[in-house]
């Protein structure tokens, strides 16, 4: 299991503008990004009756998960179904490719064909809906735009128009009615050994901390 390193700041429209000009300067922008270099990203997200996955990330338990659902845009051709572990500050990231009739029987609570998969991820989403009573929440909708970085496999993201919505229902919904829940946008710095000093100069925004910052917190409240 391959764990990253990540963090995140919360910065203004000032930032961005700067952070933008120096990371193209050294960065290319992701290749899966449309014209403008951003995509949107769409994704639901799963807790139990009890809240864990939310009180833990307030709690900053040390060994967490999540699990959500996500795809790109209006493309609901590819869906990828997603847990993302933290144990001592460092993240992993597993996925699984499901159909949208898949992803829609899940919605609708029909969970048997996660059972009979032979994929290891959705047979523990299976047990844990099951057995832990994990259900879909929330939906979150924000804009992306990425810049990777060979060296040091890095990924400098910036996250923008933060929204979301209760209503599950919706998630396949080309244009699902959420509110705007976020005014500043998330930038998230991701790599694996180590980070390029020419990456560690860019992304410093003056008067900025690294601060843990939670989507779908900013949702459920």
């Amino acid at each position: 299991m391959k764990f990253r390193h990540e963090y995140k700041h919360q910065i203004n429209l000032a930032d961005v503008f700067g952070l933008k000009a120096r990371l193209s300067a050294i960065a290319k922008h992701d290749p899966n990004a449309g014209p403008d270099g951003t995509y949107l990203i769409k994704s639901l997200y799963f807790d139990n009756y009890m809240d864990k996955v939310l009180r833990e990330k307030q709690d900053g338990v040390n060994n967490r998960e999540k699990f959500r659902i996500r795809y790109y845009g209006t493309d609901t051709s590819f869906i990828r179904l997603e847990k993302k572990s933290k144990i001592n500050g460092l993240c992993n990231k597993v996925s699984a490719r499901i159909t949208a009739e898949e992803c829609q029987k899940i919605i609708d609570g029909e969970i048997g064909f996660l059972l009979e998969s032979d994929n290891e991820l959705l047979n523990e989403l299976y047990a844990k809906m099951k057995f832990q009573l994990l259900r879909p929440k929330c939906i979150v909708v924000y804009r992306r735009e990425c810049f990777v970085y060979a060296p040091g496999n890095v990924r400098v993201t910036i996250d923008s128009g933060i929204s979301g919505t209760s209503n599950i229902k919706e998630f396949l919904n080309p244009d699902p009615p959420c509110l705007r829940l976020y005014q500043n946008s998330i930038l998230e710095v991701k790599w694996d050994e180590f980070l390029p000093q020419i990456i560690r100069d860019a992304v410093q925004v003056k008067s900025r901390k690294t601060a843990a910052f939670s989507k779908y917190a900013a949702v459920r409240f």
